[in-house]
């Protein structure tokens, strides 16, 4: 490996371009080496944009070439299979995009592929866990003061999603995803069932949709989970999480002043709370972004795997597959993770 870590972008589109401009001029120890996008043109013009940089129209490609030395992996999750396959297979480490893979079976292909290469190489990019305040939170709970954690409450809004391919699954699959990772991180214990509501739909939903969702997961220790996720809120990208405790509650991700509200301005624009509301999540979690992927590089150049792991990334897609189930059954549905 090189002194400084050459990193190829799979995939170009919104997330993979933030993570390729990220990686040309905020991380240290790291250069942006080569991007791949079936989208060739839109791979071109980025390169081209930020100098020095191979573009390759087929993913595979991009993991043989011989001045890539690491790969973060921001391509559809249906492909995601095949592409870290082909990491492992020449013992690149990956910085995957969340899902790790589309099913379970899938992803435990992947670890097992991993554990026969003989060392981890797979870190799944849950973002939220570098965030510095969900970091003071999780550090909160290991603390003990606040009691064992009895509740925990989730909220999850975009601004709007326009995208007619996103239906009522994915807001489990592609939004939820998030929650389902930050209860076992935080909690430090597995979900063991999961029910997904779907209360009266918001009139900006796309036909057919359920939006906005509320899921509730049992976790291993008795301790409960509610989750709100609304993708159409149409104020503003909020994310923020209340721990409720034996001997006190935390909560991180709502503003430090003023009078909060979400209400829409009456001249058009986002909500607002006295002060502006993030539009998305590259604005909220710039700096979760920023450090997630410089940890990833330090280790990486250490030869080391910091952050979650495939299993993390397995253990969530099971998860969220018990939810798209509990979505159509309106029941709650067990969590059958294999043995780890």
């Amino acid at each position: 490996m090189s002194p400084t870590l050459r990193v190829g972008v799979v995939g170009v589109g919104l997330m993979g371009a933030d993570h390729a401009h990220r990686l040309a001029a905020r991380i240290a120890g790291a250069s942006l080496a080569a991007v791949a996008d079936p989208d060739v043109e839109r791979a071109a013009d980025l390169a081209e944009e930020l100098g020095g940089v191979t573009v390759h129209a087929d993913p595979l490609d991009l993991v043989a070439a011989d001045d890539v030395d690491a790969v973060l992996l921001a391509s559809p999750g249906a492909v995601h299979e095949e592409q870290l396959l082909a990491c492992i297979g020449r013992g690149l480490p990956v910085l995957c995009e969340k899902p790790l893979t589309m099913d379970s079976a899938s992803s435990l292909r992947v670890i097992e592929a991993e554990r026969a290469g003989g060392r981890p190489l797979v870190q799944v990019g849950f973002m939220r866990r570098f965030d510095p305040e969900y970091a003071h939170l999780k550090a909160v709970l290991d603390s003990g003061r606040m009691g064992r954690t009895l509740l925990l409450h989730q909220t999850h809004r975009n601004l709007s999603v326009p995208n007619p391919a996103f239906r009522s699954e994915m807001i489990v699959r592609d939004s939820l995803v998030h929650e389902v990772d930050c209860a076992r991180w935080l909690l430090g214990e597995e979900i063991v069932s999961i029910q997904v509501l779907g209360p009266r739909p918001t009139r900006h939903a796309l036909a057919g949709v359920l939006d906005p969702q509320v899921a509730i997961f049992q976790m291993a220790s008795g301790a409960v989970v509610t989750n709100e996720v609304f993708v159409n809120s149409r104020t503003g990208y909020e994310v923020r999480v209340e721990a409720v405790g034996e001997d006190g509650s935390a909560v991180i991700g709502r503003p430090s002043s003023g009078v909060y509200t979400t209400s829409s301005d009456p001249d058009g624009g986002a909500g607002a709370w006295g002060g502006p509301i993030d539009p998305d999540y590259r604005v909220r979690f710039e700096r979760a972004y920023d450090l997630e992927v410089q940890a990833w590089v330090d280790a990486c150049r250490r030869g080391e795997r910091v952050g979650p792991t495939s299993w993390d990334g397995y253990a969530s897609t099971v998860v969220c597959t018990a939810g798209m189930e509990s979505l159509t059954s309106g029941r709650a549905v067990d969590v059958d993770l294999v043995a780890g």
